[in-house]
């Protein structure tokens, strides 16, 4: 008996200083690059990095901002395309799909979440760039736009199944519809959980860059168009990266802090809300 409980007490040490060993490995990893960006990163930020456009090769100096605009405007298409197909997905998973079509659906949309965001890249490519015979902004922000489906329709889905089965037959007790009562109950109860998870995807593939270049594939000056090649910060970080240029190297790192910074801040306050949500819901 006391040899169990001795035994026990073992297991019990080793496996909890291994868990412990590897969350420091993980903290430590993220701390790391965190470490890291802002050594090389944030030492080459000034006001010119966020206002100036790229120098040409071999002159130092310049900055990002038709980058930092590119990616704002990629963003923005990739969630038109992707969070309404997303959303109207999941919900249909979770309110009203049969169980066999859910399964294809569930298993279909799995397969696109492990796809490579290169192939989305050349498949945008086929679809929009030769058609067009030129590379554009749109065809950037529609290749984001595929990446983000599957993540939208299984992140509301399960949200949306989250919400108490006593809040969906109560509204339909005082004799609203099944599909109002979704619309009008269901989902303003998973309202915050939906938000989230679409700023948390926008994170996600915020930061892709094989998509970029098959598609908005880079541009050293401004955009004024959706049908115009336009840059991206990590497409910019890519090709500064691969350069010769000491000063593009330093510009790159400081690309990257921003990046990684704006990534970090929205996976923030992303958990703040749903933390919210959550202490208010109890």
């Amino acid at each position: 008996m006391n040899w169990n409980k001795s035994r026990r007490k073992i297991v019990n040490a080793v496996m909890l200083s291994l868990t412990g060993i590897c969350t420091l490995v993980a903290a430590g990893t993220l701390v790391a690059i965190l470490a890291f960006l802002f050594i090389h990163g944030a030492k080459s930020l000034n006001w010119n990095f966020f206002t100036k456009l790229p120098t040409p090769v071999g002159e130092t100096g310049g900055g990002m901002a038709n980058a930092i605009v590119g990616s704002a405007k990629l963003l923005l298409i990739a969630m038109v395309v992707g969070v309404p197909i997303g959303f109207l997905g999941g919900v249909y998973l979770a309110e009203f799909g049969g169980a066999k079509f859910s399964f294809v659906v569930r298993y279909t949309t799995d397969l696109l979440n492990g796809v490579p965001s290169i192939v989305i890249g050349i498949f945008a490519y086929i679809l929009i760039v030769l058609p067009q015979k030129h590379y554009s902004l749109l065809a950037g922000g529609v290749a984001l736009g595929v990446i983000m489906i599957p993540i939208a329709i299984r992140s509301s889905e399960g949200f949306l199944r989250a919400v108490p089965l006593n809040l969906r037959e109560g509204a339909m007790a005082l004799g609203a519809s099944k599909s109002k009562a979704i619309f009008t109950v269901v989902i303003p109860a998973a309202k915050a959980g939906i938000i989230t998870g679409i700023m948390l995807n926008l994170a996600r593939v915020a930061g892709e860059t094989a998509p970029l270049l098959f598609t908005s594939f880079g541009n050293r000056f401004w955009s004024h168009g959706w049908d115009e090649p336009t840059a991206a910060l990590p497409e910019m970080i890519f090709r500064y990266s691969i350069s010769a240029y000491d000063d593009w190297h330093e510009q790159a790192w400081a690309a990257g802090f921003v990046l990684l910074s704006l990534v970090l801040g929205v996976n923030i306050v992303s958990r703040i809300i749903l933390s919210r949500r959550t202490h208010v819901a109890r």
